[in-house]
């Protein structure tokens, strides 16, 4: 028993010997360190075999040899459950710290932020500018809608309906993703302030208090005349009299709107978007509406001002008369500086420059 016991284990030493051999040397790979000088994207496409990623490891140059690594895979299946995706390989990272992102499906995270005050169409243009995103054709139309796969929206037109917000996505995401998220978190917040609202306010609906809000997002030069401004156009609409603001006009002259608002323009009863020859509400909102200006649309300030004009430092000077407010304008808009502006400086660099509101 003894004589057999010794010739197996004869015969199997060998076999014991080379397994060793095999495993120091699989480790060896496992632990060999990337060779990456500060980071490396490192991108699998759906459909991208354990082989496969071995060769682009190797292809990139992130690896010398990617036999052992074949090996692995075959011999240890669970290690070739890779999943697509971006990844950001570190300098100092091994091998196996590449194969355990890829099996956790670890990638990389992108950021990107809609900003109050852009129209539809600039958010598309952004969208569209984004290389992580695929390329989409998108219009600023109800066609957008069935893009979205969004049946019953809140509005037949899609302007403003997107929260704006920073939003994460991965490569490859579609801009029609990003958008059906700003436009169900668009619908979360403005219900909650909708259900908080104050009583006796002039609106029919969400979609006239959004209008509403859009409005008050492109007239507010500083945060703390946010309310105020809301009082204003709230008091002139529950009154019966035109809301009279330029963003309105100058958001429905589109493409025609050179920078400066001409009287012809005030005039034009053609532009639904003209609050100056139509009284309510416009159609539409005229932009995106952060939850501050929802909020003020819904919480307006107290007190009796029926006009305000820009008093060139982003400010504004509000007036209960019709005669104050002359003196007003006269004041701060006829006898302008130089260096006169209706609001501060973005700090956040839009794809088209918001246009100057002269009020």
């Amino acid at each position: 028993m003894i004589k057999v016991f010794r010739v197996v284990l004869a015969g199997l030493l060998p076999l014991i010997l080379l397994l060793l051999v095999g495993a120091w040397y699989l480790k060896g790979n496992l632990t060999t360190t990337l060779k990456i000088e500060d980071q490396a994207a490192f991108v699998l496409p759906p459909g991208t075999g354990f082989s496969a990623m071995v060769n682009q490891l190797q292809s990139q140059g992130l690896i010398e040899s990617g036999s052992a690594l074949k090996i692995y895979g075959r011999l240890y299946p669970p290690a070739a459950q890779i999943r697509a995706g971006e990844y950001r390989l570190n300098e100092g990272q091994t091998v196996a710290d590449a194969l355990a992102m890829m099996q956790a499906g670890e990638v990389v995270r992108h950021q990107l932020t809609l900003v109050e005050g852009w129209t539809l169409a600039q958010v598309i243009k952004y969208l569209e500018q984004q290389e992580n995103l695929q390329t989409q054709t998108l219009a600023a139309d109800a066609s957008l809608w069935a893009l979205l796969g969004v049946k019953e929206p809140l509005a037949d037109s899609p302007e403003g309906l997107f929260f704006p917000d920073t939003y994460d996505f991965h490569r490859g995401d579609s801009p029609a993703s990003i958008l059906l998220r700003a436009y169900r978190k668009m619908l979360r917040v403005l219900e909650e302030e909708w259900q908080a609202r104050d009583a006796g306010l002039p609106y029919e609906s969400p979609h006239q208090a959004l209008v509403m809000a859009s409005i008050i997002e492109k007239e507010t030069g500083v945060a703390y005349e946010r309310d105020a401004i809301a009082g204003v156009f709230t008091r002139r609409l529950a009154a019966g009299m035109r809301l009279q603001t330029d963003p309105t006009v100058i958001y429905g002259l589109g493409a025609d709107y050179r920078g400066n608002l001409r009287l012809s323009h005030l005039k034009d009863d053609s532009n639904p978007f003209n609050t100056y020859r139509h009284h309510g509400l416009p159609p539409t909102p005229i932009a995106l509406a952060g939850r501050e200006a929802i909020n003020a649309a819904l919480h307006p300030g107290d007190g009796d001002a029926l006009f305000f004009v820009a008093k060139g430092d982003g400010t504004h000077q509000f007036s209960a008369t019709l005669k104050a407010h002359e003196a007003a304008v006269r004041l701060y808009q006829l006898k302008r500086r130089s260096d006169y502006r209706s609001a501060p400086p973005s700090t956040i660099k839009s794809p088209t420059p918001k246009p100057a509101l002269e009020k």
